[in-house]
């Protein structure tokens, strides 16, 4: 086994509870990290035997276009689409975090975090 991780992925996007969030948008970052078996694409040193970290990040990118209310939504959306999608994850993290989230107060970012394993 081994793990691909793709980290501080900025992007704009229009998710919230509340009217304005989803009119106005905020800053986000994301952090992905998947576990999968790359003894193969070690030794072969091709791409096609390795989990895509370019395809990691358009389906980050594709998903958090989509607004949604609440971030935990988002993170299954991703997470469903790159098991649905790359056989080879075998598990996966993803962080999404809200930067300066309108909570009346002081807070650098809110973040969710959310695991999905393959099934054997």
């Amino acid at each position: 086994m081994g793990i691909i991780k793709v980290e501080n992925i900025r992007i704009f996007a229009h998710h919230g509870c509340l009217e304005e969030e989803t009119k106005i948008g905020s800053d986000y970052r994301v952090d992905i990290e998947v576990k999968a078996n790359l003894q193969i694409s070690a030794k072969s040193d091709a791409l096609q035997d390795t989990v895509d970290y370019v395809f990691l990040n358009k389906v980050i990118r594709e998903e958090m276009a989509i607004p949604s209310k609440l971030l935990e939504t988002v993170a299954k959306r991703v997470l469903d689409r790159i098991f649905d999608e790359d056989n080879m994850v075998k598990k996966a993290t993803i962080n999404i975090s809200k930067l300066n989230p309108p909570i009346g107060g002081d807070v650098a970012c809110v973040t969710i975090k959310m695991i999905k394993k393959r099934k054997k």
